[in-house]
């Protein structure tokens, strides 16, 4: 195992800056890319509500635009912004648009795909909505398939908290 944890990575806000993840260390942290223009784009409203029950508690959602499956996020940071305000009362912050797959990926996401492969020890990303949870000690504790609903997590964030 990779003995780095989020707190050893940058990420892009919208804008185009970078900030470290250090202080995401002692609290659960949930990594998505997401798209505006996905069938699975309605699970940013069960995103938003694992955010809003476990926020206070010390778990946050990292939501990562992203454009590589069918280009399915075509718009701007304000764009992207605006569409999850006003479609899903996102109080959640996004990061910056990136690429999960390729040389393109942040530091962040080669790290995730890494420490936990895909079915079949594949380590690209399949689609849009895939999920990583990262426990209180910056370690990464599961990887998720798109198919799975963020209420389905529920337990295990429970847990980690």
């Amino acid at each position: 195992m990779d003995p780095r944890t989020i707190a050893d990575f940058r990420s892009p806000l919208p804008g185009g800056q970078e900030v470290s993840l250090a202080d995401r260390l002692g609290k659960v942290v949930l990594v998505v890319n997401t798209a505006s223009q996905c069938g699975f784009t309605p699970q940013y409203a069960g995103l938003e509500a694992l955010w809003r029950e476990f926020g206070p508690r010390g778990f946050e959602v990292l939501a990562f635009p992203c454009n590589q499956f069918g280009r399915q996020e075509p718009g701007s940071a304000d764009q992207i912004a605006e569409f999850c305000h006003v479609n899903f009362g996102l109080s959640f912050p996004l990061m910056g648009k990136v690429e999960v797959n390729g040389d393109g990926a942040p530091p962040l996401y080669q790290w995730m795909k890494c420490e936990a492969p895909g079915l079949f020890g594949t380590k690209a990303i399949k689609w849009n909505f895939t999920k990583f949870l990262i426990d209180r000690t910056g370690k990464v504790v599961r990887r998720y398939a798109p198919t799975d609903k963020p209420e389905a997590l529920r337990a295990d964030i429970e847990r980690l908290l």
